[in-house]
């Protein structure tokens, strides 16, 4: 499908303004074209006449110049109005659709893609795509029907000078085709990049700055956002300076139509052709002639503008081309809470090597299964695997024996409760992201959430309590305090299965007991698996599995584990060596 095929499929109801739009861009075109030849007619007149010219000719001329010079704006102005009807149609629609499918992604989807890059590409590709169908393609008409009826003309009045003045149309049209081939296409493509990355680290440099101030890395941290700036300046520069010649003598020749013009009039009239006539034609040659130039650098702003609008297009496509998790025509219901993994595996699109690797393991229903080992061996991983973060490439995973894939995604959701290490709150009031877990919870569930969650020291000293805005336009919190919101979240949710993904990875060790307090409230009687980062919160888990490149090295309860000496022992022993570090101070006397 071609780019304005695609267009069109987002102009639901509006499908007829474009084609109308052009149509009365072209007869404005058309009537455009007469004042020209009026003007002509005019001077004419006084030049064949001489002091006997009609007054009343000159007058009907000049009328009909006017009406028809109004009548070919006011047409174009209509054009544009349809124009724009129809683009915000399409940038409306781009939008909707694109959030749409957005919303439908698998969860790992919003892992691999940060919200500057979707804002940028979504936003601003549909911006592009109006910029071209409400300014743009209304010119194509013109663009094509004015060198057309130029080109008619020059050659009806006299064919000699029609010679001379499509030479340079032909030489400019040349250098035009040249500039605007493969290279331009390339710039094109590298030019939308480089501004989806520099909106990107924009973005990530602006939220960044609190840490980065607190850490005086200013300058270190500004790095990656330069970059992406002086990268976009280098490109830009390297391509302006390639077509620096070229589009200087694109200038000189598309604008120079009397200099092939005069030497042709000359030789006619040394040729003892009609000077007269000859002066009256070049005359009207040098009124339209430039035509041709406003309509190459037309169609030159029309081929970019094609180009940005099929790359943004393409853009939004490619962003939002993800494999959906597949939904079953007969989903079945979760009859109890146990979760079974049976010899699961997983890849990363484009990756070499499983993330998860023929995982088997089985959590019965009230109870905690903890997953440990090193950064990077795959226990978030199989964690976000059983809320369908992503869909596992082998084996199953079984919710109260029904696979993960033919439970209704919602159904899946409203069973599962998530607690992450970095915590999700939207900059709205308290009591909005508490409820966020349960829209329809009482004022009494919410209290009862909001002590269970040790949150009500927090509460207290907000000046508007629950209903204190957080973000830009209210307070802030701290990380563990708004883990502690995030917590309530999740109690007033009140799913039967909790996934915990390092949920005080990083909290200071007061927040910390009281997250663990929560967190035994929250995960008393459900099915959980956590994510452990800090050993001494995996000690009561009924199992541990220890994982290491994907795979199941051992598992056990914490005691279980220990006596066997193995890697758990290990990573035991090293993280009780990482809790007794204490800094010492030397002292150092003159």
């Amino acid at each position: 499908m071609n780019t304005l095929s695609k267009l069109q499929s987002y102009m639901t109801g509006r499908k007829a303004l474009l084609p109308a739009a052009l149509t009365l861009s072209a007869i404005s075109a058309l009537i455009g074209m007469v004042p020209y030849i009026l003007i002509w007619f005019i001077i004419r007149e006084l030049f064949t006449a001489g002091k006997f010219f009609s007054t009343e000719v000159i007058i009907t001329y000049s009328w009909w110049t006017a009406g028809t010079a109004i009548s070919s704006v006011a047409l174009y102005f209509a054009a544009l109005s349809l124009s724009h009807l129809a683009a915000f149609r399409v940038e409306a629609n781009i939008r909707k659709l694109a959030m749409q499918k957005i919303l439908r992604m698998p969860l790992g989807f919003f892992d691999n893609n940060t919200i500057g890059r979707i804002r940028k590409i979504i936003d601003d590709n549909a911006g592009i795509t109006h910029v071209f169908l409400a300014h743009q393609m209304p010119d194509l008409a013109a663009t094509i029907l004015m060198p057309l009826t130029v080109l008619i003309l020059i050659f009806v009045f006299d064919w000699r000078l029609g010679f001379a003045c499509l030479i340079p149309v032909v030489i400019s049209t040349l250098i035009m085709s040249f500039m605007m081939g493969k290279k331009g296409r390339y710039f094109m493509n590298n030019y939308m990049t480089s501004l989806e990355e520099m909106s990107t680290e924009a973005v990530e440099y602006v939220r960044g700055i609190p840490v980065v101030k607190v850490f005086q890395q200013t300058v270190f941290s500004f790095k990656n956002f330069h970059n992406s700036i002086i990268k976009y300046k280098k490109m830009v520069f390297d391509y302006t300076k390639l077509w620096e010649k070229p589009m200087s003598a694109y200038t000189v020749i598309i604008n120079g139509f009397v200099f092939f013009l005069t030497p042709a009039a000359i030789l006619l009239i040394n040729n003892n052709e009609n000077y007269t006539l000859i002066i009256l034609d070049l005359i009207l040659y040098v009124l339209i002639t430039p035509v041709f130039s406003h309509s190459i650098m037309r169609s030159m702003h029309l081929n970019q503008a094609f180009g940005q609008a099929s790359e943004a297009i393409d853009r939004i496509e490619n962003l939002t081309f993800v494999e959906l998790p597949p939904i079953s025509a007969s989903p079945e219901h979760i009859i109890n809470h146990d979760i079974t993994f049976n010899n699961v595996s997983f890849s990363y699109p484009g990756a070499k090597h499983k993330a998860v690797d023929e995982i088997s393991f089985y959590i019965p229903t009230g109870k905690t299964i903890a997953l440990v080992g090193a950064s990077g061996s795959g226990k978030t991983t199989i964690a976000r695997l059983v809320p369908r973060f992503w869909d596992a490439g082998e084996g199953k995973i079984l919710i109260g024996g029904t696979n993960v894939k033919d439970i209704d995604p919602k159904e899946l959701m409203n069973n599962i409760s998530f607690v992450f290490q970095n915590t999700r709150l939207f900059k709205t009031t308290l009591l909005d992201n508490i409820k966020f877990g349960n829209q329809s919870a009482s004022i009494e569930e919410i209290e009862r959430a909001v002590d269970l969650a040790q949150c009500r020291e927090i509460i207290n000293k907000l000046p508007d309590g629950l209903n204190t805005k957080i973000g830009t336009e209210g307070i802030y919190l701290s990380g563990g305090e708004q883990q502690r919101i995030v917590l309530a979240r999740a109690i007033l949710k009140n799913a039967p299965i909790i996934v915990l993904d390092e949920a005080t990875a990083f909290t200071d060790p007061e927040n910390e007991h009281l997250i663990q307090q929560t967190l035994k409230k929250l995960t008393k009687g459900k099915t959980v698996l956590m994510v452990a980062h800090r050993l001494t919160s995996v000690i009561e888990a009924d199992n541990i599995l220890v994982i290491n490149k994907g795979k199941i090295f051992e598992q056990g309860t914490h005691r279980e584990l220990l006596e066997k000496n193995g890697i758990y022992t290990n990573m035991w022993n090293e993280y009780q060596q990482s809790v007794n570090w204490t800094i010492k101070k030397e002292l150092h006397y003159a």
